[in-house]
């Protein structure tokens, strides 16, 4: 098919091009919202176009929707470039020629349609129909292009997959692993042709020991390993993980604080588990929250959604139909689709608010969630995230599938992992998230979310016992607060004894801010102490209120219990396995009641203290983003989250691993047993009184020759126009490919704001978290895909960046990483255990350590790591491998070492590819 003749618009901060009737114009901003808004355009990422034309209102034909109908669940760069590439066609050279190739894509994608051999056609007519009904812009091109299928399409929800139920799995056998074997399995995983690694063998034969045979009980083997970049690591643990599974008959779980890591090991899993097996060897497991929803879907394509955000639901149901396991949070559904709609459409199709009825619901034997957890019981090797490993190992549904065998990479955040999983939040969002999953919709909302007393139906019906409880909860929790309580808090108005008692929380935090924070619209927040009588006597209140519906609650579960136990005639099958559901997300709530009351109880008695120190850090908090509130609450952490995390995930594990490239302080010798010290103390052992075995693999890469640390010592602290120059010049000294990582969005957003026209005009593409409407993940792809572009980003980009080559070759850091100074940071770095202002420094060297990694991901890369600091301490030097230069020097100096290097690399590049 030819190019499709409609008007194409490009825009970018280097400027504006329309392309019409074979002819392309340039255009200024204010001239092309007004071509947009006369006639409809061929646009590609419509939202972000509307963000460079500075005009919210901007819509168009966006071809990354007609790609997502005709190709759901395949990959593609939301780029010009990117959509080339994934139709096979010529990129355009320049940013002018963008528009007519728009144009030539959009009529390659339409073509695809009538093609015979078009993979996904299945189901294309029907959604087309509805897609008509919802006036997409897309659907009346596309109708004459999709042929009416001879026999009636599927109805999504028949086409799915049923999961099936699987006997128990036997315990795993107790096996040891010899080295031999080991380096034997590591040989095969690695190919024959690959470079022999003798770090990666002896890394591969020390995570063989974590396999072996318990010696006691709540004693797991473990060891902590510190792998550096390019040690061969991820196959490292898989070659053993794979050999024990395979001959123990056991399920190993390797968790990720990352979901690129994660995306990473399923490509590498492949090498010691190919894919087809039945059950699937391999299993990814997320949070609930991450997974479509198909009662939401359900809801939404029959009338739930309206708008553009019914439109969404018609193209996720056309993913849904593709994807390989209906993660669409980093998973197979592109990360930019949800962004294109600018409504949280994506986040009201997953179970976000623990609303799922289980075994109560129709499509419960396709859940993409229960087909998952299920698989997990079956599989060889679990790729899970830390939270979820540690929440499954507290609380599973089936103590049997609690992971016993464990590897933790990017070990370094299992400590701010356990700080989240095993805090405690009383604030205004979490209360009304619990009315809602007690009581339901309330004063005509939609959605088919229902309260506990429609959940529990036939209990409520059939048992008086349990109909008792049901009600008296329900009754109980009008006590809570109720949609408007943000308002009705500022207007100090409160409805109820946890909304007068939040009006507290939030009355004390202003009167004692002192930071600062007020008036840069920062959060604040203040220490749960020495407080007045009105305020304890507020919270005794809450306390009461919040144990008026644990305790029916409570005898609700109990009465679960012996239902389940005694089954009555009237129970059937669907209605066991509803109450088995419900049991589990009535476990966790009253749990959740009962640590609020915890909290509570504090405030006006002695607070809980070891002999020596506090267990827990209380405090109250205004979260504001912007200056806007959004949420006020109690909070509450343990000192040291590894003591829950000992009893919980470690204790009852048989081993456990922590690795990562940087676990060791560098404050001292690596070398030094001493630099494990941090490590050891935020890995748990030290509860269960048990030594972990240590072991550390330097990296092979030459750090002396391929990389060097510059800090720059004359752009001022808080000059923003110096700050933004230095980062426009040393973007312009490396060609692009810079990582700019900020310890603050608003300097992050100055910068930008400052740079970003200039950047585009030089043809170097400048990209941002918080700027850009394009989520994290689709940032990193783009900057990957484009030698010349650079992204600024903050804490988010500093782990889990893999981009390996040209297109990264220089990282920025706008100051040394100082913690955030905040009443939790504070309580342990008076704590004697975390060592004063020593646990500042390590704090510093690790994200420091963590950034520079980002730089040298392969023996090829060469690149600059700069930091803007006039007054860089010393003491911080340690985060950097031994061998790699570090100068203080001039920005001027700076950016004669920055082109200096690039050009060196771009040398020796073409030298390599002279020679082969």
């Amino acid at each position: 098919m030819p190019a499709l003749a409609l008007p194409a618009l490009h825009a970018s901060h280097a400027g504006c091009w329309r392309h019409a009737d074979a002819v392309t114009a340039s255009l200024a901003r204010g001239e092309a919202i007004m071509a947009a808004a006369d006639t409809p355009m061929l646009v590609l990422n419509a939202p972000l176009v509307a963000s460079r034309l500075g005009y919210p209102d901007f819509s168009g034909l966006d071809l990354l929707e007609l790609f997502a109908f005709i190709h759901p669940a395949r990959f593609v760069v939301p780029t010009a470039q990117g959509l080339a590439r994934a139709l096979d066609l010529a990129a355009p050279g320049r940013e002018d020629a963008v528009p007519a190739f728009l144009q030539e894509a959009a009529g390659a994608l339409i073509a695809r349609c009538a093609q015979a051999d078009w993979p996904e056609r299945e189901g294309a007519w029907t959604a087309l129909q509805s897609l008509l009904r919802q006036r997409w812009p897309w659907a009346a091109l596309l109708v004459p292009h999709i042929a009416r299928p001879e026999r009636a399409e599927r109805w999504l929800f028949t086409r799915l997959p049923e999961w099936q139920e699987a006997g128990e799995r036997p315990q795993p056998a107790q096996v040891t692993l010899s080295a031999e074997a080991v380096a034997a399995r590591l040989a095969q995983l690695t190919g024959e042709d690959a470079e022999p690694r003798a770090g990666q063998r002896a890394y591969a034969e020390a995570v063989a020991q974590v396999f072996a045979p318990r010696e006691r009980g709540d004693a797991p083997r473990m060891l902590l390993a510190e792998a550096g970049t390019g040690t061969g690591k991820t196959l490292g643990y898989l070659a053993p993980a794979a050999l024990w599974s395979e001959r123990a008959g056991g399920t190993v779980w390797v968790s990720t604080f990352t979901k690129a890591l994660q995306r990473q090991l399923r490509r590498e899993s492949r090498r010691a588990w190919p894919a087809g097996g039945t059950p699937a060897p391999v299993v990814v497991r997320k949070g609930r929250e991450n997974y479509l929803c198909l009662l939401n879907l359900e809801d939404a394509l029959q009338g739930g959604f309206s708008g553009r955000a019914a439109i969404l639901a018609q193209l996720v149901a056309r993913w849904a139909a593709w994807s390989q396991d209906g993660d669409m949070i980093g998973g197979d559904l592109p990360g930019w689709l949800g962004t294109l709609f600018r409504q949280r459409g994506i986040a009201a199709l997953t179970d976000r608010r623990g609303e799922c009825v289980y075994a109560g619901c129709p499509h419960y034997r396709k859940c993409f969630i229960e087909r998952a957890t299920r698989a997990s019981a079956e599989a060889d090797l679990v790729i899970a995230n830390h939270a979820l490993v540690m929440v499954n190992a507290a609380r599973a549904r089936d103590p049997a599938q609690r992971p016993t065998r464990i590897v933790f990479d990017e070990g370094h955040h299992v400590f701010e992992a356990a700080d989240s999983t095993f805090a405690v939040a009383l604030t205004g969002a979490e209360t009304i998230e619990l009315r809602r999953w007690l009581i339901g919709p309330e004063k005509g909302a939609r959605g088919r979310r229902r309260g506990l007393a429609a959940r529990l139906a036939d209990i409520a019906s059939q048992d008086e016992a349990g109909g008792r409880a049901i009600a008296e909860a329900r009754a109980a929790a009008e006590a809570l607060p109720t949609d408007g309580w943000l308002t009705r808090l500022q207007e100090n108005a409160p409805s109820g004894p946890i909304e007068a008692l939040l009006a507290a929380v939030r009355a004390v935090t202003y009167a004692r801010d002192e930071s600062g924070g007020h008036d840069a619209g920062y959060g604040l927040e203040t220490e749960a102490s020495g407080l007045d009588g009105d305020f304890i006597e507020r919270s005794t209140d809450a306390a009461c209120a919040l144990a008026a519906i644990r305790q029916p609650l409570v005898r609700l579960g109990m009465r679960l219990e012996a239902l389940l136990a005694e089954p009555p005639d009237w129970l059937d099958g669907p209605g066991r396995a509803r109450i088995e559901g419900a049991r589990h997300a009535l476990g966790w709530r009253v749990d959740l009641l009962g640590a609020w009351e915890s909290l509570l109880a504090r405030l006006g008695g002695a607070p809980d203290r070891a002999p020596d120190e506090p267990v827990f850090v209380d405090w109250l908090a205004i979260d504001r983003s912007d200056g806007r509130e959004f949420d006020v609450g109690l909070h509450r952490r343990w000192l040291d989250p590894m003591q829950p995390f000992a009893a919980s995930v470690l204790a009852p594990a048989h081993g456990v691993m922590l690795t990562s490239a940087t676990l060791r302080d560098g404050g001292t010798d690596r070398g030094d047993d001493s630099a494990w010290d941090s490590a050891i103390a935020r890995s748990g052992a030290t509860h269960l009184g048990i030594t972990p075995r240590l072991a550390g693999f330097d990296s092979p890469f030459d750090y002396a020759t391929q990389a060097e640390v510059l800090i720059v010592t004359d752009v001022p602290k808080g000059d923003i126009p110096a700050l933004a120059g230095a980062y426009a010049r040393l973007i312009e000294a490396s060609g692009g490919g810079a990582l700019g990582l900020f310890t603050a969005i608003r300097r992050l957003r100055a910068v930008h704001g400052r740079i970003a026209d200039r950047m585009a005009r030089e043809g170097l593409p400048l990209y941002a978290q918080h700027v850009d409407p394009i989520d994290t993940g689709t940032l990193v792809d783009i900057f990957r895909d484009d030698p010349q572009a650079s992204l600024l980003g903050t804490d988010g980009l500093r782990d889990g960046v893999d981009v390996p080559g040209h297109s990264l070759r220089l990282v920025i850091m706008e100051q040394v990483p100082w913690p955030k100074p905040s009443i939790l940071h504070r309580a342990r770095r008076m704590a004697h255990a975390f060592g004063g202002q020593a646990y500042d420094d390590r704090i510093i060297r690790a994200r420091l350590a963590q950034a520079f990694g980002r730089l040298i991901r392969s023996r090829s890369d060469h690149g600059c790591f700069v930091v803007l600091s006039p007054a860089f301490p010393s003491r911080l030097l340690g985060a950097f491998p031994k061998a790699t230069p570090v100068r203080k020097l001039t920005l001027a100096e700076a950016l004669h070492r920055v082109a200096g290097r690039v050009s060196q690399a771009q040398r020796s590049t073409a030298d390599a590819g002279a020679h082969s």
